[in-house]
């Protein structure tokens, strides 16, 4: 049974689960500019902290035991840590140049990661895939920067597909299962991540694989920060046939909770959700215990919305883990029959 088969399967049994923050984890670690830097860049001409997609080539050991943390608290689908790495984000270091080789290390080492907890669990026949995380860019295409030229964009769609191709590329090349186009703000970012990964399998000659798709709600108006609601971004990026579409970020389990209601009802494909520990306090950090987290989405799986859930920016394994305990007794939400006949 191939690798999108086995995933399929598993979807009709039961709800998986997502690994949680990685830029939580790393900022545990409390690495200084020289850790970042490693030796191969220890007299690069800008700073590196804080390109946390460098830490696939300097820091490589310190990626894989976030995996292997994520893993043993239950995770089947790990993410790469690749959320920023693309041309245009990695050109505020100059290391633009690094795309291709960072997707390539990054998904290597979720491999690897898969390989040693099975080891180490006794469990090799884990149901676990590497999922290559595609992250939103750091620049719009349907939004201006400037306040006084609204028509003014700081990128076209040719140089953020370009961006996009050469990413997949590297994910592809490294042995990831999943491609995931996650955080989208700007629908029409996505729908270039969409293009280029077209092209590529075009170009290539080779079979795509299972694509999710997870957006982000940025207020209470249920609307992504480029305007779009939640059935018109489903609407526009559904073309891609995915195997997911869903929603992360920007809000806690709670605030998030009407959107996933309303994405469950009009999705003719499975259904992901991975919110923030609830919304940051005044430093900027998440509050939301694992417990609290954990009881939220539960509700959500009994009353039958999701297929996929995890977390994003503040949670930890610890959070994975009550998640992952809470979903076992829950069922997966049915594909609509329709979906279910084509």
């Amino acid at each position: 049974m191939n690798t999108e088969a086995r995933l399929r399967e598993l979807l009709k049994e039961r709800i998986l689960i997502i690994d949680g923050a990685m830029g939580t984890m790393v900022q545990q670690y409390k690495l200084n500019e020289a850790d970042y830097r490693g030796e191969r860049f220890k007299n690069w001409h800008s700073d590196v902290k804080g390109n946390n997609d460098l830490l696939c080539l300097t820091q490589q050991q310190i990626i894989k035991e976030i995996h292997k943390e994520y893993l043993r608290a239950g995770a089947n689908i790990l993410e790469t840590n690749t959320f920023n790495g693309q041309s245009v984000s990695l050109a505020d270091y100059d290391m633009q140049s690094l795309a291709y080789e960072i997707n390539v290390a990054a998904a290597k080492i979720a491999r690897q990661a898969i390989v040693e907890f099975k080891e180490e669990s006794g469990q090799p026949d884990a149901d676990c895939f590497v999922a290559g995380a595609i992250g939103p860019m750091n620049k719009t295409l349907s939004l201006s920067p400037d306040v006084n030229n609204p028509g003014y964009r700081s990128v076209t769609f040719d140089e953020v597909a370009n961006a996009y191709y050469g990413q997949v590329r590297g994910l592809m090349d490294g042995g990831i299962d999943i491609l995931l186009i996650e955080t989208i703000f700007d629908t029409l970012n996505a729908k270039a991540a969409i293009y280029a990964i077209n092209k590529y399998f075009r170009d290539t000659k080779t079979k795509m694989p299972p694509v999710m798709i997870s957006g982000t709600i940025t207020d209470a108006s249920g609307r992504t920060l480029s305007g779009q609601t939640l059935e018109a971004f489903y609407i526009s990026v559904m073309h891609i046939n995915p195997i997911s579409i869903g929603l992360n970020c920007a809000l806690g389990a709670t605030q998030m909770r009407p959107h996933v209601e309303e994405l469950s009802d009009i999705a003719a494909c499975y259904v992901s959700a991975y919110p923030n520990a609830g919304l940051p306090n005044a430093m900027g950090e998440y509050d939301e215990n694992p417990e609290q987290t954990a009881a939220i989405i539960a509700e959500w799986a009994q009353e039958g919305w999701v297929n996929m859930v995890g977390g994003c920016c503040g949670t930890t394994p610890a959070h994975i883990a009550a998640i992952a305990k809470a979903m076992k007794d829950k069922s997966a939400r049915k594909l609509p029959e329709l979906a279910a006949a084509i």
